[in-house]
């Protein structure tokens, strides 16, 4: 494919004449020799030049490179591990990618079959004897050249007597469908038979289409990689039995690659009639580094059910395995290229369980610093302090609408994620302070801004609402509120704002008449409560803990309200079949639980009922669809049936104190972030973990609960970190990487 503009034109003596691949260590390009030599350049990508342990891990892979010399490797000519941009030169190999290969053109048979099994065992005796364990076989590793196959890609190897190697502090890594049992469970132990079972992997692969351990998730695949036998359907005898022993849980039990040689020789024809015809590759399909998932073949024909064990008896084991699967976060083996064309038609590759990307949709990034094209074009410029913390945004339509601690209101289009213009503060008096902004929603074109100023010489916050024409940013209205009162709240057409002497008016969204005016309880202190566009106010007389709660429910149509008392205990989570869904805590238990019972209030009537938990549950909770999701700070989350109280699934994600889920019903998913930007994507039904991201935060100062719920906008996931980022994903192919916004 041709050299990005940001690419550069030459490195280390070498002139790039395009780009070969894109992973997640670094890019690999074709290079020119100035003899007319041509090599595989792999530069590492810029955020991890300054990270001492890549460095140290990026000068391992050199030097394991140099150790191997064979026919089925390809070696390396030139490096520079202390260059700015670290880079390595290997010679290059004009063939595709095995992935690719079969991706094009199928499962491998005959001549083709018996060269990349022999070839295999060429290279791994080569790689072994010079006391090298590769440990990363697998498809994308592996390019086919016209004599025969060439292992690539040492960046996990290690020196097969180092025991105390960098991949095994803080995370073991791989592809779980080509890893050993031992890679998963004990890393320090993974020796030159670990690379045998990973060549079992890759050929029952290269025969059927599908790994021998395919699940729905990667947790899933490496419980089975440890636990459940191969499924070797599609493999003929004798090779299904050889296949079989390497697949051998024990390494012990595994062959020698002396012996798998002479086994490979003589259940593998020399040629056949099935042979595939010769063809001429095109170097667009040529690929060192890969990195999007490659459609699954189709099942065979009567292929034999995997016995799976119930979620609720994995979750412990899975659970075990997460954090050392950290490194491969998405589904599928890592078999094709993150960087896609740029005319590559999402709509036909994108699964049928997600929705197709919008025409000229691309994932971006971008931060609430960035230039506006209208209105205030620096982000504190008008403000006089830098944007803080998260920032909150809605979708409507096209654009993304976001303000925050020190981040002016602004408009994002949600397709490209440009700044289309960011807003000037309201006046406030002279003198030193900071100021907060809150979007309150949007609604018929206007965005609702309220915006608080905190002098430092004083406590008297000043609060005021605005709106905003969304489509230029233009103030429309503003009115200053009353900062002791209930805070503002939009709610459809209405914005509910406070004034002095303890009452409340709606006013229009757009042009901020009055609709109607209501009282709130003297000596009681009130809060808006999550229930959607309904008004409901939950009030207690003081700060102090009391025993009863007065819940005010007012009709929006004219503020007329209806007062109810209610036990004070329990969390009000949302609505259900028409009734307010308290949670109660066990004793002694806080906001976020343990939860030990549902309990149902009729807002009409007061009325009552209650549903025991099966087992008492904490986290954030969030309600939707008749059930509820709890995510706990460790990153496990509980989905429970509101009607019975049972426990549907409970799956452990790698995320620490996650933002509230976010439920997709059209894609049956739901999904939650980190404050350092990673996502994660479960099955509503099974719980299922479908994939992970790495984190996109460009710096991380905030490591605590993520306060930015993942939006969704025609298909596409929109993320907010604690630092100001923001980016997109399409959950059909998370590891695409972002352009600038």
């Amino acid at each position: 494919m041709p050299l990005h503009k940001d690419d550069p034109k030459s490195l280390g003596g070498y002139k790039l004449v395009d780009r070969l691949g894109s992973g997640g260590m670094g890019i690999v390009y074709r290079g020119r020799s100035r003899s007319g030599r041509e090599v595989a350049v792999k530069m590492v990508h810029a955020q991890y030049a300054e990270d001492a342990v890549f460095r140290a891990r990026f000068r391992q892979e050199i030097e394991a490179v140099r150790k191997v010399s064979g026919a089925f490797t390809a070696p390396v000519v030139d490096a520079d591990p202390e260059a700015v941009r670290p880079w390595m030169a290997t010679q290059y190999v004009p063939g595709p990618s095995l992935a690719a290969l079969i991706r094009e053109q199928g499962p491998l048979k005959g001549t083709e079959l018996r060269r990349l099994a022999l070839g295999l065992v060429e290279a791994l005796r080569d790689i072994h004897r010079a006391g090298v364990v590769h440990r990363d076989l697998k498809p994308a590793n592996v390019l086919m050249a016209e004599d025969g196959p060439r292992v690539i890609d040492f960046g996990i190897s290690r020196a097969a007597e180092n025991h105390n190697t960098l991949t095994e502090t803080g995370q073991m890594i791989g592809t779980p469908p080509f890893m050993s049992p031992e890679q998963l469970t004990d890393a320090r132990s993974v020796g030159r038979a670990s690379d045998v079972f990973s060549v079992g992997a890759l050929l029952v692969y290269s025969i059927t289409g599908r790994g021998p351990f395919d699940a729905d998730s990667p947790y899933l695949t490496a419980y089975q990689v440890v636990h459940d036998a191969p499924v070797l359907d599609g493999v003929a005898e004798p090779l299904q039995a050889i296949l079989e022993r390497c697949l051998a849980k024990e390494p012990a039990d595994r062959p020698e690659l002396d012996d798998l040689a002479g086994e490979f020789v003589a259940a593998l024809p020399e040629s056949g009639a099935d042979d595939r015809p010769t063809v001429t590759l095109r170097t667009e399909e040529m690929a060192l580094v890969s990195t999007r998932p490659a459609a699954p073949a189709p099942a065979a024909e009567g292929r034999r059910r995997r016995r799976i064990r119930p979620l609720w008896a994995t979750t412990a084991a899975v659970g075990a395995l997460a954090l050392g699967l950290t490194g491969y976060l998405l589904i599928g083996p890592g078999l094709g290229n993150d960087d896609a064309p740029s005319g590559a038609d999402t709509a036909a590759s994108a699964p049928s369980r997600w929705t197709a990307m919008p025409a000229g949709w691309k994932p971006w990034q971008t931060t609430v610093g960035a230039t506006a094209a209208h209105g205030v074009k620096k982000a504190s410029g008008a403000v006089g302090q830098s944007p803080q913390g998260t920032p909150q945004c809605v979708v409507d339509g096209g654009a993304l609408h976001c303000a925050g601690n020190g981040i002016l209101p602004m408009r994002i289009d949600a397709l490209t994620g440009r700044i289309v213009w960011r807003a000037d503060a309201l006046p406030t008096p002279a003198g030193e302070g900071s100021y907060t902004f809150s979007v309150l929603g949007v609604v018929d074109g206007v965005m609702l801004v309220e915006q608080s100023y905190d002098p430092e010489d004083s406590d008297d916050v000043a609060v005021t609402v605005a709106a905003l024409d969304s489509g230029t940013g233009k103030r429309l209205w503003h009115r200053t509120v009353y900062s002791g009162g209930v805070s503002p709240r939009l709610s459809g057409d209405l914005v509910i704002v406070a004034d002095s002497g303890g009452s409340m008016t709606a006013r229009s969204a757009r042009t901020g008449a009055e609709r109607w005016t209501a009282s709130v309880p003297a000596g009681q202190y009130c809060a808006w409560v999550n229930t959607g566009e309904d008004l409901y106010l939950q009030c207690v007389p003081g700060m102090t803990p009391a025993k009863e709660v007065l819940l005010l429910v007012l009709d929006r149509k004219d503020g007329s309200t209806q007062r109810l008392t209610l036990p004070s205990q329990g969390n009000l989570v949302g609505m259900y079949d028409g009734r307010l869904l308290y949670l109660d805590p066990v004793e002694d238990g806080d906001e976020e639980g343990p939860f030990s019972r549902i309990r149902l209030v009729d807002p009409d009537t007061g009325q009552q009922s209650t549903t025991e938990l099966a087992a008492e549950f904490a986290g954030n909770a969030m309600l939707s669809d008749g059930t509820l999701w709890f995510a706990t700070s460790s990153g496990q989350v509980t989905a429970a049936s509101v009607r019975t109280g049972e426990q549907l699934w409970q799956t452990r994600t790698t995320l620490e104190q996650p933002s509230n889920l976010t439920h997709d019903a059209r894609a049956h998913a739901v999904y939650l972030s980190s404050a350092s930007g990673r996502v994660a994507a479960l099955d509503t039904r099974k719980g299922t973990l479908l994939w992970e991201t790495l984190p996109r935060s460009q710096r991380v100062t905030n490591q605590g609960w993520s306060l930015s719920e993942v939006l969704l906008h025609k298909g596409a996931l929109i993320v907010a970190t604690e630092d100001g980022d923001l980016f997109t994903l399409d959950p059909a192919h998370p590891d695409r990487k972002p352009v600038s916004g």
